[in-house]
């Protein structure tokens, strides 16, 4: 079939530039602005990464009705002034195999228009295609420009677009319409920019990518549209519902958090409707309404017509998700019956797709380039061993061997922290251990976790441990939303020091230090895991999603419960192994409630010699409480209904 030319159709505009695109990078610049990633440190966009891609941009559009004629063109002189020689050379090699474009497709409802970007193999086809929506920021398609070179360069087709209502007014990269938080708009939008593509690239295959907003929506449209034959979503979520609001908990942080990327303020940027549910959300009312909403954005909620279209789908996500929490991610993985993979790492949102998506050396990062083999598999058929993947591949917490970083940036990773297979979700978890909660300890002031089972003693029941409520404590889930994760990444996890959690606001339970284990069993040799133990078998493999059960009683009608687990070394200093937290409303008044609850999933390895801690406190920076200040909560253990925390090892 005779390729469309899309430059007789009218479906190109003239690109009218960024402002102040005007100075150039340099390589140092350039690898810097790569490594960072994505996030500045206080959440938002880092301004370099935006300068990357949007000069990237800009470069290869200069002269666009020039470049994308009939016979290949490199760049102007004026573009090449703006890149280091190394990302001139691969913008050169791109411009030799496909044209570069700037289009505004229509969306598939509301007259609205998308702003887009191309880049289309010369050479004759069909060519596959990649769909990229872009994420929930400010900027749409330019900030993951480089990723579009890697995937042209294999030969793709690809075609990348902001959805409906992001962007700042005023920019090129910017969509028309209202944000509809992967609603049905942006499905339908999806299918729009599908049939734009079939019609202008006459494409063999199509597959979606996306990272965050745009995987959320790359699944959503895959669920509701035949056409679509693989998916990549990274840091994704499965369940938008129970992602924002989970155990009675508001996930008010992220929320707050997406609401400042949308590129204006939420009476321009949303419609009335989802102006009314955000407000709800942030005011802590109708809850029940919010929940419906999020189902109906929910990829879970469309697994079946995933699977029944057999669609391949590829999760990456990480263990301390701060916006999108991993339980609910695999949840909804474990439903689908389609070739599927879920790789799971240290981090935050973004943070190890992040580098690879934004700049150089995308290719050889190992987050990015498994992505690409599932899109050369399922697309293109190309074999490289992904047929034979297991359906999981999760990293291990802080396997990795760090040393002091010589130009004074903290630490650096000298040995990158171990991956384990499974074959499916299921076989993360061997076995579990149920320690029983005691309700005193040393000194009289930590209680102890206590192994039970066949063989030891019966657990202590009829205790009651009580703390101040609606003051937070040291104990957080992290410093910063994305930051915190990003330093994970890097090698320098949080450290805590477990002497400076204040015990009148929080409980406290630990175990005695572990001994060490044979190496039988264990999985292989750790790396000097946890908080610094010796190398050697870990004493404990926590692989899986603890779980917790505990009596709350309060003198008033609402609780929060926030629960902390840390790995503790010698000498009192801790890493975060997992947490969740829990709100309860509607209790009466100095009477028992008991409450159990799954903390997010995690795969950690405790070093021997030390110990596990639990805390429960009631407020955290990341989530909204329903504590009353200065009230008093009691966790007890009853004889009907012990107190426990279940933990799943492999």
């Amino acid at each position: 079939m005779p390729q469309k030319n899309p430059f007789a159709t009218g479906s190109t505009e003239r690109f009218p530039g960024f402002p102040g695109i005007t100075a150039g990078l340099t390589d140092a610049e350039t690898a810097r602005i790569a490594a960072r990633g994505p996030w500045a440190p206080d959440g938002t966009v880092e301004p370099g990464a935006v300068r990357l891609g949007q000069t990237l941009a800009q470069a290869l559009l200069d002269g666009t009705p020039d470049a994308v004629g009939p016979e290949p063109a490199g760049l102007t002189a004026t573009a090449r002034e703006l890149l280091p020689a190394g990302l001139a050379a691969v913008a050169e090699e791109v411009l030799r195999r496909a044209r570069p474009a700037y289009h505004r497709v229509e969306g598939g409802s509301d007259d609205v228009r998308l702003s887009a970007f191309s880049l289309r193999q010369r050479g004759p086809g069909p060519h596959p295609l990649v769909v990229l929506p872009a994420g929930w920021t400010p900027y749409g398609w330019p900030l993951f420009l480089w990723t579009y070179l890697v995937l042209a360069r294999k030969g793709y087709h690809v075609l990348a677009y902001t959805p409906r209502g992001l962007g700042i007014p005023g920019l090129p990269s910017t969509s028309g319409g209202l944000i509809d938080v992967a609603g049905p708009h942006d499905w339908a939008d999806g299918s729009a920019v599908i049939d734009f593509a079939v019609d202008h690239f006459a494409p063999g295959v199509i597959g979606f990518m996306g990272e965050s907003y745009g995987s959320g929506i790359s699944q959503l449209v895959a669920a509701h549209d035949d056409r679509v034959s693989a998916v990549v979503a990274l840091s994704t979520w499965g369940n938008l519902a129970t992602a924002l609001y989970d155990h009675g908990t508001r996930h008010l942080a992220a929320v707050r958090t997406l609401l400042r990327l949308t590129g204006g303020p939420a009476e321009t940027k949303f419609d009335k409707e989802n102006q009314r549910v955000l407000a709800d959300f942030q005011a802590d009312r109708n809850l029940a309404d919010i929940v419906e909403w999020g189902r109906r954005r929910a990829p879970e909620s469309y697994v079946d017509l995933t699977n029944d279209k057999g669609t391949p789908t590829f999760f990456s996500n990480t263990w301390h998700e701060s916006l999108f929490p991993v339980n609910q991610v695999v949840t909804t993985f474990d439903r689908l019956d389609v070739p599927k993979r879920l790789n799971l790492w240290i981090g935050d949102h973004a943070v190890p797709e992040g580098p690879g998506l934004i700049g150089p050396p995308g290719e050889t990062d190992t987050p990015l380039a498994e992505a690409y083999a599932w899109l050369d598999h399922h697309l293109k058929g190309e074999q490289a061993g992904v047929a034979r993947w297991p359906e999981v591949c999760a990293q291990v917490m802080f396997t990795y061997t760090t040393a002091r970083d010589p130009g004074g940036g903290g630490r650096r990773i000298v040995t990158p922290a171990r991956r384990e297979t499974h074959a499916r979700w299921g076989d993360l978890t061997r076995t579990t251990e149920v320690f029983a909660l005691t309700g005193d300890g040393a000194g009289g002031a930590d209680g102890r976790l206590l192994p039970t089972g066949e063989g030891r003693e019966p657990a202590e029941t009829g205790w009651r441990r009580a703390f101040l409520a609606g003051v937070g404590t040291e104990a957080t889930a992290m410093d910063a939303i994305m930051e915190t994760g990003r330093a994970e990444w890097t090698g320098d996890p949080r450290t805590y020091d477990t002497r400076k959690f204040d015990r009148r606001h929080s409980v406290v339970w630990t175990t005695e230090p572990f001994a060490p284990q044979t190496a039988e069993g264990t999985g292989g040799r750790t790396g000097t895991g946890g908080t610094g133990g010796a190398d050697g078998p870990p004493a404990l493999r926590i692989r899986g999603v603890p779980r917790l059960r505990l009596t709350v009683r309060s003198t008033t009608a609402s609780a929060s419960l926030y629960a902390y687990l840390f790995d503790v070394a010698e000498d009192d200093t801790a890493r975060i192994v997992t947490h969740e937290p829990h709100n309860l409303r509607g209790l009466a008044p100095d009477r028992d409630a008991t409450v159990t609850w799954r903390l997010q999933a995690t795969a950690y390895d405790l070093a021997a010699g030390h110990r596990l801690m639990l805390v429960v406190d009631s407020k955290d920076p990341l989530y909204a409480d329903v504590s009353v200040t200065w009230t008093r909560t009691a966790i007890g253990s009853p004889a009907a209904e012990p107190s426990f925390l279940e933990l799943p090892l492999g």
